[in-house]
């Protein structure tokens, strides 16, 4: 089984970053994952990619949030890569 990983791009003095790692980590209680914080502002490509975006979140690289980051949905996601790695 994979480790799946979470990772949130985001910068300094953003409240809806603040917002979206703490949702993360209340996750992280119930589900196993490996958390990655990006800041985007450390390279160029990565502020034009998400500058207006973020926070980014991505699941194993496919982004799967930004902006309001809804706990819900982003659980259910974990549930179906959860599901999915037990099939393979």
């Amino acid at each position: 089984m994979t480790q799946t990983t979470i990772t949130l791009y985001t910068r300094n003095r953003c409240p809806l970053c603040d917002k979206a790692k703490a949702t993360l980590l209340e996750l992280k209680e119930n589900w196993e994952f490996t958390f990655e914080e990006v800041d985007i502002e450390t390279n160029d490509d990565l502020t034009e990619r998400y500058g207006l975006m973020i926070p980014v979140v991505h699941l194993d690289g496919e982004e799967v949030g930004f902006g309001f980051i809804d706990k819900f949905d982003i659980s259910n996601r974990l549930h179906e890569k959860s599901q999915s790695n037990e099939l393979k």
